[in-house]
């Protein structure tokens, strides 16, 4: 089962904190939406509300065309999984995943099927008789999953769900929660503040800040091409370099630019550490100097100095096999669709 989720015009206060702000977001049935932002920007407050959790102060909640805003969580079509698992230890992994049909007045025989179903959809199924405290942490957030998913949700609301796991395990299950939900169909929301997981496994982020929604779109659009400076900076590492917008295009200090300005005046031009490198791109940065560079496996990480702009550090993410010396100079660019220009905070 899956639904369509509409938000609209969401406002939420906590006493004078202005929590949520006017947020507009519609989701497609079947989608997998991650809510990405740092701690307090609202995400998890939003997830809430999609919930029933809290009733938003102003505004609708609409799943699958009916208007949800005031129901409360028992009665609406989503579950939602935590960071914590809420297992119960005394009870085995079936009877576990068979507790919400079990309280919806399904019959023993029938749940105890669904269960096992649900735990073979998670690789779990053999060890059904098992308790919570015999799995891994990674296997308790699978069968948290496998509960979740048993009720038949037409959204599946997921809170931080991984933010527990060591970063190899966190990555394993990144890969299975989007088989998972592409096996099921179940439209998923995915509040996380970890930008590769959101990457991983989205079909569009939402980056949230301050309450507010700042960029939205598809995870390569979101990192190549942000809408909002915060957005940028937000997805990963970016080097920032001053910069006046002009009629036709930028100045910058390594020459004019023409890449398209908000508007005429001060501007910040934003390049990602791994679009800079020694080929021949069409941003030309020029000589530069390496101040130090470290191997980091996949790629080799220098700080260099521009010869033109020489109180400039840029980071940049050279191939594995160079791995340069302090002191010794390069010719770098970048290529011209990893640039970002936004207008300069006064």
């Amino acid at each position: 089962m899956t639904a369509p989720v509409t938000l609209a015009a969401i406002n939420h206060w906590f006493g004078e904190h202005h929590a949520l702000r006017d947020v507009d977001l519609a989701i497609e049935a079947g989608e997998y939406v991650t809510l990405l932002g740092p701690s307090g920007c609202g995400k998890t407050t939003l997830l809430s509300v999609m919930g029933g959790f809290i009733a938003p102060a102003r505004g609708k909640v609409l799943i699958g065309g009916r208007d949800m805003t005031h129901v409360p969580p028992a009665k609406r079509p989503t579950t939602t999984v935590f960071q914590d698992y809420a297992l119960f230890p005394h009870m085995s992994l079936r009877d576990n995943v068979a507790f919400g049909l079990r309280m919806a007045g399904m019959g023993r025989a029938e749940r105890r099927a669904k269960a096992l179903e649900k735990l073979a959809l998670v690789g779990l199924d053999t060890a059904a008789d098992k308790r919570p405290h015999e799995l891994s942490g990674g296997q308790r957030q699978r069968v948290a999953l496998a509960r979740a998913l048993a009720v038949d949700p037409d959204v599946l609301l997921l809170d931080e769900p991984l933010g527990a796991l060591d970063l190899k395990l966190r990555r394993a299950m990144q890969d299975e929660l989007k088989a998972i939900q592409r096996q099921v169909g179940t439209t998923f929301v995915h509040v996380t503040h970890d930008q590769e997981e959101a990457m991983a496994i989205a079909d569009r982020i939402v980056v949230m800040n301050a309450g507010r929604i700042e960029d939205q779109g598809p995870p390569a659009r979101i990192y190549r091409q942000p809408a909002t400076l915060f957005a940028a900076d937000f997805m990963g590492e970016m080097n920032h370099i001053p910069a006046r917008a002009t009629g036709a295009g930028v100045e910058t200090p390594f020459g004019p630019l023409p890449v398209v300005a908000p508007r005429p005046g001060k501007a910040v031009l934003c390049i990602r550490p791994e679009a800079i490198g020694t080929g021949d791109g069409a941003v030309r940065i020029g000589l530069a100097r390496v101040r130090d560079a470290a191997f980091f496996g996949t790629h080799t990480r220098a700080h260099v100095v521009p010869e033109t702009a020489p109180d400039l550090v840029l980071v940049a993410h050279l191939p594995p096999a160079q791995v340069p010396a302090p002191g010794d100079t390069l010719i770098l660019s970048a290529s011209a669709d990893t640039v970002s220009v936004f207008a300069a905070e006064d």
